[in-house]
């Protein structure tokens, strides 16, 4: 099935300077004053010591890029994903708004950079070596950001001066590793929903009608559920019926259930529990 009206192909590098530098002095002497051998450990100073601020831009960068993997599909190894054509103009507002977050974040840094090697000089002790630090203009250079979105290469597409025999093996093994990368795209929509079903069963496994029950229910056994059903109707680009029809059921079954009836009402939480139990019998996971 062909999905290059479905789906665009979406490429996003984010680089961070990762301002660690390898000591080789303290380290030999660490492995000499414990008569250890040269390949039992290193010793890395971090050059932002006594601050938060590079930290801060590395910790966004991670919330970045699990934002980036939840609403798109795996399709290379390494690289390039896919984003449903439906969710393109959400995704890019999304993406262009923490972009443009990152580069602030990065901006303010590079403007403090030289009170925050200050700040390192006074924590790093005799640690502390000013020919470690590169100028601020060259920490600027190790911060980036790069999105290319680009449209899914059809297997037709192939426009090189080969030989037809060789041109026919060509476009046999693409559509051949095409098929594989879509099947793979498609085995995450089912794994997390799967995930979601499963965790809500476990969490309500051994329920009773002991309002004063020992487990805890938090909101995320209901919003995770109810914001995967909003998420799959995008990421379904294939238009898999049965995927759609899991979506559904899971959708009814949380219609209308509320944490605080999880918490306190023991009809509520059975049957829950049995509605998704259901769900995950009915389908080949």
């Amino acid at each position: 099935m062909s999905i290059t009206a479905s789906a665009v192909l979406v490429e996003m590098n984010i680089n961070i300077w990762a301002a660690n530098k390898l000591d080789h002095s303290t380290t030999d002497k660490v492995l000499y004053d414990n008569n250890a051998t040269a390949d039992s450990g290193r010793f890395h100073k971090n050059l932002m010591a006594g601050t938060r601020a590079r930290k801060d831009i590395a910790d966004y960068v991670t919330s970045f890029r699990t934002w980036h993997l939840k609403n798109t599909l795996p399709w290379a190894d390494r690289g390039c994903r896919l984003l449903p054509t439906s969710m393109f103009m959400e995704y890019k507002q999304a993406s262009d708004c923490r972009r443009d977050t990152f580069n602030n974040m990065v901006d303010a840094f590079v403007v403090d950079y030289p009170a925050l090697v200050q700040v390192a000089n006074n924590y790093l002790g005799t640690l502390f070596d000013a020919g470690d630090y590169p100028t601020a203009d060259e920490v600027r250079d190790k911060f980036g950001f790069r999105r290319v979105i680009s449209p899914v290469p059809e297997s037709g597409d192939f426009r090189l001066d080969i030989a037809t025999t060789e041109l026919d093996e060509v476009r046999a093994e693409y559509e051949q590793a095409f098929d594989t990368r879509l099947g793979d795209a498609m085995k995450e929509p089912w794994d997390r929903l799967h995930k979601v079903l499963t965790s809500i069963s476990s969490r309500l496994e051994g329920t009773t009608e002991d309002n004063e029950t020992s487990k805890r229910y938090y909101s995320s056994l209901v919003t995770n559920a109810t914001d995967l059903c909003g998420m799959l109707t995008h990421l379904n680009i294939t238009k898999d019926p049965k995927l759609e029809e899991a979506r559904r059921q899971l959708e009814l079954t949380m219609s209308g259930v509320s944490i605080e009836g999880v918490k306190r009402d023991f009809s509520t939480r059975k049957d829950l529990k049995s509605d998704v139990d259901n769900i995950l019998k009915q389908f080949d996971w």
